[in-house]
């Protein structure tokens, strides 16, 4: 198995993402291309003592940027992927 610091990137902190953990008790982690869903399980397990009940991956393509101070000058946003993990009744994860 991978170490959780080859998987997880980091987590994301958002207004959706804190309603998330709040009513569902539902985490959002930005992840490496290669993580599969099984590598982000075993990863938070690893590194928060948790147990997770369910990975949802989303991929997001960057898109086509203009700059302003250069006219026609386009750029492209990077790629993300993420990670929304579940986890069991009673598990909770505490960021700093």
């Amino acid at each position: 198995m991978k170490p959780a610091y080859s998987i997880i990137k980091k987590p994301l902190i958002t207004e959706k993402s804190s309603s998330l953990q709040s009513v569902l008790n539902k985490y959002t982690f930005e992840i490496y291309p290669d993580a599969t869903r099984d590598q982000v399980a075993k990863a938070v397990e690893a590194q928060f003592k948790v147990k997770v009940s369910k990975v949802n991956i989303d991929n997001r393509k960057g898109k086509i940027r203009q700059s302003r101070q250069q006219r026609g000058i386009t750029y492209k946003a990077s790629d993300a992927k993420r990670a929304i993990v579940t986890l069991e009744k009673g598990s909770k994860i505490e960021f700093i």
